[in-house]
């Protein structure tokens, strides 16, 4: 590849012996049919892992529909997709997204699942100056997680995905119209997500306060934590009849058998992450039903793929005819990374020059079956959002779905149920 940006040559050659000097790269000039490497991470084991249920699916899927090639300027480019396991950690995502930069030498980097995956795979790309497009991250771990400054931005990394204020709004809509006590219990981990959902400005503490909620925050456990007994007796103490907070689903799952133990029954928990997926709520067993959680994507949600053509059902459905298995939200942004990265292909002006494959992807104004991103649009720079609603999981009577049922932040949703109080 013959780079336009010399920075990136010098940063290239700084940053790891084994990265081959830029003078030296093949160019596409020289091939018949040219390939754009774009490398891909996520976490496909660990504790994060469903977030990458439906990857091999997905990129199965987008890699037949690139076989014919990408236009560009009346020319054919073939699309190769090369995926990296994050392994569920920060340090391995940032490991194998600088393999993928100075070994694989991708013309773009794509990463998504949680900011331990997102923030370290940007974090590298912004480094070595490779475009860069991310996902399935709250904005402000992404954004100021990475010392994001909003009079500058980043120069190289994007993001996609719904905010804190999102989050906020749809928890607060489901336990409103719920009518429970507004006494509020928070399970914030120190991780990145943690530290942002209970940040006192940024996160839940300041809103929840303006809304007249009473938020116990015990503070900061670690992830993978064995007891969480203090927590448990704080939220008694306090008569919580709400717990919300930002899990993996190994924690939440031993936070939940041990309030059991201990006789705390909230009405209504309301946790991010750990409750997106089926494999989760079903190892809960009956305790599984009535969890309520944010709903970033849906069979039901009303947007089409800018590829295909096929609905938001479409994807899912096909999704479980092929595996089996029902669907998860992360199915409909994968796809959705993907459709970024073609339009951006189609319209940069010259895919030989970093610089203008970047550009390309800051000016974006595209539908996608997770709907509509817009660089420009903000509400920082480097980042644009997309619609949340909120739901439960509820017995359908031939086993557990996830229903929306509050659509008040994004009424272009729709719902398919009510909201049932725990117990």
């Amino acid at each position: 590849m013959k780079l336009k940006s010399t920075r990136r040559q010098l940063l290239g050659g700084m940053a790891a012996s084994v990265a081959a000097p830029a003078i030296l790269r093949s160019t596409r000039a020289y091939a018949q049919t040219p390939s754009i490497k774009v490398g891909y991470v996520s976490p496909s084991t660990g504790p994060l892992a469903g977030f990458a249920e439906a990857d091999d699916y997905i990129i199965d899927g987008l890699r037949a529909h690139f076989a014919g090639g990408v236009m560009n300027n009346g020319k054919s480019y073939n699309i190769e997709i090369i995926k990296k396991d994050s392994q569920s950690n920060p340090n391995r995502a940032a490991e194998v997204a600088a393999s993928l930069i100075l070994d694989d030498e991708v013309d773009i980097l794509t990463g998504a699942g949680t900011p331990d995956t997102t923030n370290p795979v940007a974090d590298q790309a912004e480094i070595n100056e490779v475009p860069c497009i991310t996902t399935d991250a709250p904005w402000q771990p992404y954004f100021f997680g990475r010392g994001g400054n909003p009079a500058e931005g980043f120069d190289y990394t994007y993001h996609f995905f719904w905010g804190l204020e999102d989050v906020i709004a749809n928890f607060t809509n489901l336990w409103n119209d719920a009518g429970v006590a507004k006494t509020v219990g928070g399970l914030f981990p120190n991780d990145a997500d943690g530290n942002a959902w209970g940040h006192p400005e940024l996160g839940f503490p300041k809103p929840l306060a303006d809304m007249g909620f009473a938020l116990t925050d015990p503070g900061r456990y670690q992830p993978l934590n064995d007891d969480f007994s203090n927590f448990i007796s704080a939220f008694k103490d306090a008569g919580c009849e709400i717990i919300t907070g930002v899990m993996i689903p190994p924690d939440f799952g031993t936070f939940w058998a041990q309030a059991a133990q201990q006789g705390f029954q909230p009405k209504i928990a309301t946790i991010g992450k750990a409750l997106l997926f089926p494999s989760v709520i079903e190892s809960l067993g009956e305790r599984g039903i009535g969890l309520t959680s944010e709903i970033w994507w849906s069979p039901n949600h009303p947007f089409s793929s800018s590829l295909t053509g096929a609905s938001a059902g479409d994807l899912a459905g096909g999704y479980t005819a092929a595996t089996g298995r029902p669907w998860t939200q992360p199915i409909g942004f994968r796809h959705a990374l993907f459709e970024v990265v073609a339009n951006v292909i189609e319209r940069t002006e010259d895919l030989d020059d970093v610089d203008a494959v970047t550009a390309a992807i800051a000016s974006t104004q595209m539908s996608t079956i997770v709907g509509d991103i817009n660089w420009g649009a903000g509400p920082v720079p480097n980042v644009s959002k997309t619609p949340l609603v909120a739901g439960q999981w509820q017995d359908n009577g031939s086993g557990l779905e996830l229903v929306i049922t509050n659509n008040k932040h994004a009424p272009q949703i729709p719902v398919g149920g009510e909201t049932m109080l725990l117990g």
